[in-house]
């Protein structure tokens, strides 16, 4: 059985886009690294920062992947208001592939963020023990107010079948 049904490769090329309603802000690169228990000084530190060469301030470079803070989406059934492409396949379980982030320039206080998110592929493969799987693979670019190119990040979804071999 095929788990890439129409439906699914229709979201092949699919594009969903999201922009903060204002800037990111200094207070949330600094809460941001004391919920990750990252205390550089770079976060909370204007002087520190601009000794380091930056204009200010920034914040630990993930934060801006984490959509849930500026898309204005409603919370799902676990609670997540970010970015989910819904990939609600019945048989199925779903597993994190991973992601591979690519950093291009930190973000500031007065950035004001915007993720274009795209399914680019999707490739079906077997498991070890036979399974049908789906691997769906999909990219967010990050930019600033003025297009600037901030970070890119590869995110695999692995839809693994429940019924074994098949």
């Amino acid at each position: 059985m095929s788990l890439l049904t129409d439906d699914l490769r229709a979201l092949l090329g699919t594009r969903k886009v999201y922009t903060a309603p204002e800037p990111l802000g200094a207070a949330a690169g600094r809460y941001f690294g004391m919920a990750v228990g990252d205390d550089n000084p770079l976060y909370s530190d204007p002087e520190f920062a601009r000794a380091q060469g930056l204009p200010g301030v920034t914040a630990p470079p993930t934060l801006i992947c984490e959509t849930n803070q500026y898309a204005n989406l409603p919370m799902d059934s676990d609670g997540y208001a970010g970015h989910s492409w819904h990939l609600d396949l019945p048989g199925t379980r779903q597993v994190r592939g991973g992601n591979s982030y690519t950093f291009h320039r930190r973000v500031r206080p007065d950035d004001v963020i915007t993720a274009s998110w795209e399914i680019h592929d999707l490739t079906e493969k077997r498991t070890r023990t036979g399974a049908d799987m789906l691997v769906v693979s999909s990219r967010a670019t990050y930019t600033n107010q003025d297009g600037e190119l901030l970070a890119v990040n590869e995110e695999t979804i692995i839809l693994v079948g429940l019924d074994g071999a098949a």
